[in-house]
């Protein structure tokens, strides 16, 4: 038999010398070895060891259709190269609920906060899964991942919880197509459901001082004088120990942050390299410390490290501290229901309205940028922009000269003066 006859029998007995194996391609129409189409078939009689591309030490085999043999040859140079590149494995019946099971391991656990975690896997279960877990993840749609977004609005989900849920589902899928398991994101196209920021309700100047006033028999008045007085975030004050405060400069340094997970707690770094600081007390602040230093000696505590902590001497937690301190003081004081956070924008409401240079605040509250301190707090702007005009007015009209009768005035600045032209 010639070469022509020869490739024909190996096509049809589908055995391929020097073991290398193809995978199975056919016509459009299922039939193959003709001369307009190909069909090549892969057998393997003696199997290496188990591996993904084995089952019960059968080889697997996978089929691709072309209308011509050109087509056909091209798919399967391109199965090839995927199997090298090791992008073609059996995980095309790989489900959402089991691929985000590995993404959550993997990835978030590995990159990512203890906390962030912990709220990623409460979306994954909450709401994902519920929704599209059994789904196989290749062939997941925009139009399927559509309809999860909107059983969740019917469902009474808030607008936050299904922009947070659009957020988890789209970086989950983004990593599913680096890692090669998806040909697309199937959340990348859709639009983020509209989400509602979360406003600021900062005391007033005498709500923060009638809150004080209350908190002064109480065991952690120190800890609300500092959270009015320095802005500095509750999971910073929770960490705080005591080589952190020099009481003789006035200063506290900003190190590290008290996370609670599960009713445990972890001490951990700050999230940005701004979030460590030095931040310069008011006298109010030192005296109160100064008292509460005392109270933790007198209860022969001095080996706590931890500047607050609760009854029994270990860190306070979020959720007791909230139940038992700051709700039952909150009402006491007569204050609406606010969060202890808001005390921190207490602090830099005040500050901004007597005039303090955003600056200042922005290195006070650990911002990283001063746009996310103008932007959080835009609604002080107005009044500082009224300040501005009075101080200009102040300065302009107050200083009038005779010139002013001639198209100008005189500015006398301290040992320049100034002629400012008017049109």
């Amino acid at each position: 038999m010639g070469a022509r006859s020869s490739g024909s029998l190996l096509a049809r007995t589908g055995c391929w010398r020097g073991g290398d194996h193809h995978p199975l391609i056919r016509d459009s129409s299922g039939h193959g070895d003709t001369q307009k189409h190909v069909r090549e078939v892969v057998k393997q009689f003696a199997p290496p060891e188990p591996s993904d591309d084995y089952v019960a030490g059968k080889r697997k085999r996978k089929t691709v259709y072309g209308k011509t043999k050109r087509e056909a040859q091209e798919k399967l140079t391109r199965l090839q190269n995927q199997k090298l590149d090791g992008a073609l494995s059996d995980e095309s019946k790989l489900t959402v609920v089991e691929y985000l099971e590995r993404w959550l391991n993997d990835s978030v656990r590995l990159t990512s906060s203890d906390s962030t975690h912990v709220r990623y896997e409460g979306v994954v279960r909450n709401y994902i899964n519920p929704a599209i877990g059994g789904v196989r993840l290749s062939k997941l749609s925009p139009s399927r991942v559509q309809s999860m977004f909107s059983a969740m609005e019917q469902g009474g989900a808030t607008a936050n919880a299904r922009g947070y849920t659009h957020s988890v589902i789209n970086q989950a899928l983004n990593v599913a197509l680096k890692w090669g398991l998806v040909v697309r994101n199937a959340c990348g196209s859709l639009d983020r459901p509209k989400t509602t920021k979360r406003g600021i309700q900062p005391l007033t100047a005498e709500e923060a001082q009638r809150l004080l006033v209350e908190s002064e028999s109480h065991r952690l008045h120190a800890l609300f004088v500092l959270a009015v007085a320095t802005g500095i975030r509750q999971g910073e004050l929770f960490a705080l120990h005591w080589p952190d405060i020099d009481l003789d400069r006035g200063t506290i340094s900003v190190r590290h942050t008290l996370e609670e997970i599960n009713g445990r707690w972890r001490l951990k770094e700050p999230k940005t390299a701004s979030s460590r600081r030095l931040v310069t007390l008011p006298r109010m602040a030192v005296d109160a410390l100064i008292e509460h230093r005392k109270r933790i000696l007198a209860k022969g505590w001095a080996g706590i490290p931890w500047v607050f902590v609760n009854t029994q001497g270990t860190p306070l937690l979020k959720t007791n501290f909230y139940r038992y301190v700051w709700k039952p003081l909150r009402k006491a004081a007569g204050i609406h229901p606010i969060r202890f956070h808001d005390l921190r924008h207490t602090q830099v409401t005040l500050l901004l309205s007597l005039g303090e240079n955003p600056k200042v605040v922005q290195e006070r509250l650990g911002h990283a940028k001063i746009s996310m301190t103008l932007d959080t707090y835009s609604h002080v702007i107005p009044g500082m922009q009224q300040g501005a005009a009075d101080k200009l007015d102040s300065l302009y009209l107050g200083r009038k000269s005779p010139d002013w009768l001639h198209g100008g005035y005189i500015l006398e600045f301290p040992s320049i003066p100034v002629r400012l032209e008017s049109p």
